[in-house]
């Protein structure tokens, strides 16, 4: 198993994740991606029980692509090239699941927490609506070579573009997109509203950020909620700290609104629902000045 892992990592996977930047970065705004992976190794594919449109419900199809001009707004785009059933780097890098991992666990494992009892963990048990994805378990030494080879280098990246944006600008703000299946719970009947933004229940970004994504998707017509039922996962809640200057907030779309949902491919409204993102891109450049009391021009000096 190990040996086959490596291969999808160092082959098919290599490199994990793109990293679209501008040509002059002129705002601290940072987009990121982490659920929109469409790289699906063989080998997982052979090892899972799923078919491979079920192995995507777990994914945030195509968002990537929803946000793909806000380079040409000053800011940089970070996406995961592996799927989330793969591996979810929107988790703790210790959610390691027993149920799914043999062998004994590593000490600091984190096997107590909610997403891991869902089987929802750093390495995924099941797919977003329960269904699981292996026949059996899989080696510590499989596990490991994700997080080596797929979740550190993510993070990594994630970490080093925050830190340098806050370098240049003295702030940094991570908008981290994702997108929702469009009935709660699988009921067709309780749907979700149009987008859920999340900052972890004001914690992980100023107010201010948080009221002008609200305010500027209601006034484009849309159905817009806080926090719940997602307040931000893992990205949010670690990178978000204001105090220092990194604002962090999550951006949920009900894929009802751009998504052939039982087809898993981009539906009629696709093109409408990229260009409100890449007005509210525009307009969170505009606005972040306000937002974090600074004075533009923001714009890098020559060096």
């Amino acid at each position: 198993m190990i040996e086959t892992e490596l291969h999808a990592l160092t082959a098919e996977l290599n490199p994990p994740l793109t990293c679209a930047r501008p040509t002059l970065p002129i705002t601290p705004l940072i987009f990121c991606s982490p659920h929109s992976g469409r790289t699906y190794p063989a080998a997982f594919k052979a090892a899972a029980i799923l078919t491979p449109l079920a192995l995507r419900k777990s994914e945030d199809a195509y968002v990537d692509l929803l946000f793909d001009t806000v380079v040409t707004h000053g800011a940089p785009l970070l996406a995961a090239r592996f799927p989330r059933a793969y591996l979810d780097v929107n988790r703790e890098p210790n959610e390691l699941d027993p149920q799914l991992i043999d062998g004994p666990l590593p000490t600091h494992a984190n096997t107590q927490s909610a997403r891991v009892i869902g089987g929802l963990g750093v390495i995924p048990r099941v797919v977003a609506d329960g269904e699981p994805i292996y026949a059996g378990k899989i080696s510590l030494a499989a596990a490991e070579a994700r997080l080596s080879y797929l979740y550190q280098p993510f993070h990594s990246a994630l970490s080093d573009l925050l830190q340098e944006t806050a370098n240049h600008f003295q702030s940094a703000v991570l908008v981290d997109c994702h997108s929702m299946p469009s009935a709660a719970g699988g009921n067709p009947n309780a749907r979700r509203p149009h987008f859920i933004i999340g900052d972890r229940f004001g914690t992980s970004c100023d107010p201010k950020l948080t009221q002008t994504v609200s305010r500027f998707l209601s006034a484009e017509g849309f159905d817009v909620q806080l926090n719940r039922p997602y307040a931000g996962g893992f990205i949010t809640e670690h990178y978000g700290r204001p105090i220092t200057g990194i604002h962090a907030i999550q951006i949920e779309i009900n894929r009802g609104i751009y998504l052939d949902e039982d087809k898993i491919a981009p539906n009629a409204n696709f093109p409408v629902i990229q260009a409100v993102m890449d007005r509210l891109a525009r307009h969170l450049v505009a606005a972040i000045p306000e937002i974090l009391g600074i004075a533009p021009p923001y714009a890098l000096a020559a060096e």
